[in-house]
């Protein structure tokens, strides 16, 4: 039976972790034993691992028996944590959303003959799969794509409630958000260039300018136009542009009676007790991906919601489905290429592109695609 480890037990590690558990041997590794103890006694098959992997140099010990990693840390520690995984020659699927460029660890990749599949989640991650999918089918021009994860119940001020670790969230709201225009790499303030969309089942959401493009930038300069936003409930925005221009975000330590505290890590703690998604919260995460040539137009369009059943929130399930979707892939070398592997590479192939959609209809996500003539 193979053997996978998981870097990280958090809500979509959790997730992964009990999908491929199903099929193969797997272990996971996260330095909070309180949540390693929980995932253990959901299922007492997987193996759980009291590390904290940021203080550990060399992961040959941690990976030693092991056929594929996944890491699925928060973001500030993933760059770090992947270069170290294709140290020990291990194939290596990352859903951490690093803000590094990943392609700076393509040579070492290619070196230790890693195939390293990146940003493998709902957005980036599916929007790419698609994109790389049709741009083997039509000359694109635009694409565009809205994505979010939200709470079924609205709660004042902030209409929101976190699938992943918050300070992952406003990394969001504070860092650049690039955009491709007329060829050119643009760079536009996060939350900026609001606009208004109607969803079936939702109703308007409200999307703005985040940096979600990513490897796009790198991979497909042949697009004209290229954006990404992400969606909330009308007025999120604003409340959190308040938070912002007040200096709640800054990452400086500022002295509180002789204590020296982040302003950031004070509003995460704070945001943290507001935004925590529950196991019995439900939610929703809604995509829409536009694409689009002279003569067509692709529209894309994924909604999901909690899976109440086992507790499942839909942004684990479509970020953490996808990503076991591409493990099998490595494991059943359908898709071995060295070197660092974006969606978009995956999305290429339309063998793999296939499997990956096969793979999320057998758990219910599905999409309705609508293409249709372009008549501007």
């Amino acid at each position: 039976m193979k053997n996978i480890t998981i870097f990280g037990a958090g809500m979509v590690g959790k997730t992964i972790a009990f999908d491929l558990a199903k099929n193969y041997k797997v272990s996971v590794i996260d330095k909070n034993n309180e949540t390693l103890n929980n995932l253990k006694s959901t299922n007492i098959e997987i193996e759980t691992i009291h590390c904290d992997i940021g203080k550990i140099e060399n992961f040959g010990d941690l990976l030693q028996n092991c056929d594929i990693a996944v890491c699925a840390v928060p973001g500030f520690m993933g760059y770090e944590t992947l270069k170290k995984i294709i140290n020990t020659r291990k194939n290596v699927v990352d859903i951490s959303f690093f803000p590094e460029n990943p392609f700076e660890l393509d040579k070492l990749a290619k070196q230790n003959n890693v195939t390293a599949i990146v940003d493998c989640g709902v957005a980036p991650g599916l929007d790419n799969i698609f994109l790389g999918y049709y741009n083997q089918k039509m000359k694109i021009t635009d694409f565009e794509c809205y994505v979010g994860g939200l709470p079924k119940v609205r709660k004042y001020p902030f209409y929101y409630k976190a699938p992943f670790s918050p300070i992952d969230v406003i990394e969001e709201y504070t860092r650049k958000a690039r955009l491709v225009e007329n060829f050119d790499i643009v760079v536009k303030e996060p939350l900026s260039d609001c606009e208004f969309l109607e969803f079936d089942k939702i109703g308007t959401l409200e999307a703005f300018n985040s940096d979600g493009l990513r490897t796009l930038i790198h991979t497909m300069p042949h697009i004209k136009n290229m954006k990404e936003k992400t969606l909330r409930y009308c007025g999120h925005s604003q409340n959190i542009s308040v938070l912002k221009e007040s200096g709640f975000f800054d990452k400086s330590k500022i002295d509180i009676n002789g204590n020296e505290v982040s302003p950031l890590d004070f509003t995460c703690k704070i945001l943290f007790k507001d935004w925590h998604l529950s196991p019995n919260d439900e939610e929703f995460t809604v995509m829409r991906t536009i694409i689009k040539s002279n003569e067509k137009i692709v529209k894309i369009d994924l909604y999901d919601e909690t899976d109440m059943s086992n507790k499942c929130s839909s942004m684990s399930r479509t970020t953490g489905y996808t990503a076991c979707a591409a493990v099998n892939l490595l494991l059943k070398e359908q898709y071995i290429v060295p070197g660092i592997n974006p969606p978009e590479y995956i999305g290429g192939n339309e063998d793999c592109f296939k499997e990956i959609l096969n793979y999320l209809h057998e758990r219910n996500i599905d999409f309705s695609i609508s293409e249709f003539q372009n008549k501007n």
